[in-house]
């Protein structure tokens, strides 16, 4: 470590760890005004938290794959943080965003945005939902990101048209509900769709289009929004690849032949 420096505790990691997984990977350098506010309430400068990333970031299977290493420079605690992170996404994800409320001087509803309304005033039933929502927006953030902010199918590139959709239900496999992997980014109609089995991907990446959705709608719509797509490649993530086996599943359950 250079004269001056300081090291990192296990508080900014975690923070900067919350950071790297809902940022898309091109866009991690100092300009960039997400980075330059973190750093601001962390104490530290742009660069550090880009180089901080960037250690992350050589831990990233999703990057190996593709052949980037990331920076060597990493410390034991980097390791371990992103190990702990990676290895319990359910309860690490929430963990950092309730730290990162209370560095931003708010409750981790308000920094999430969620209506209070629509919630019990206390209680374990309260605290279980607040996780769930608060998970529900990491990951969409994070699927998001990993597409940068584009449908997969379509290239739809208006982030309030986007949902980040599972490809085995949330419901069904508590392990994977937070796995970027098991993710897709899509438009707020093929998500339906591909619920409903009218569409699905193959592991090839493949988009299929059942031959049952024709019956439910005119040829012009058909043709319009489903037919152009059929047996075309999805627009593939920076990170984190739709895994093969979660969609097997997707195309032996769910897919409507």
């Amino acid at each position: 470590m250079k004269k001056g420096q300081k090291l990192w505790t296990r508080e900014e990691l975690i923070l900067a760890i919350n950071l790297y997984w809902k940022m898309e990977f091109g866009k991690i350098h100092e300009r960039n005004p997400e980075i330059q506010k973190f750093a601001n309430f962390i104490g530290r400068t742009p660069g550090s938290v880009v180089f901080k990333l960037g250690n992350f970031g050589s831990f990233d299977p999703s990057l190996q794959e593709r052949g980037i290493g990331g920076l060597k420079n990493t410390s034991k605690l980097d390791k371990e943080i992103w190990n702990e992170f990676f290895g319990n996404l359910e309860d690490l994800s929430f963990e950092s965003e309730k730290l990162r409320a209370q560095f931003e001087n708010k409750t981790v509803e308000e920094l999430n945005e969620i209506d209070l309304s629509e919630l019990p005033k206390e209680g374990l039933v309260r605290e279980q939902l607040v996780k769930t929502r608060v998970n529900q927006n990491f990951f969409r953030r994070a699927i998001l990101a990993s597409y940068k902010n584009t449908c997969c199918i379509t290239g739809i590139n208006h982030p309030s048209l986007l949902v980040a959709g599972h490809i085995i239900p949330w419901s069904l496999d508590e392990k994977n509900r937070m796995n970027p992997r098991n993710g897709l980014c899509l438009n707020s109609l093929h998500d339906r769709a591909f619920e409903l089995g009218l569409i699905t991907v193959t592991t090839d990446y493949k988009i299929l289009v059942s031959s049952k959705i024709v019956d439910t709608m005119s040829k012009e719509t058909f043709e319009n929004y489903f037919e152009k797509h059929h047996n075309k490649e999805i627009i593939l993530p920076n990170r984190y690849l739709p895994d093969p086996d979660f969609l097997v599943y997707h195309n032996e359950i769910k897919y409507l032949k």
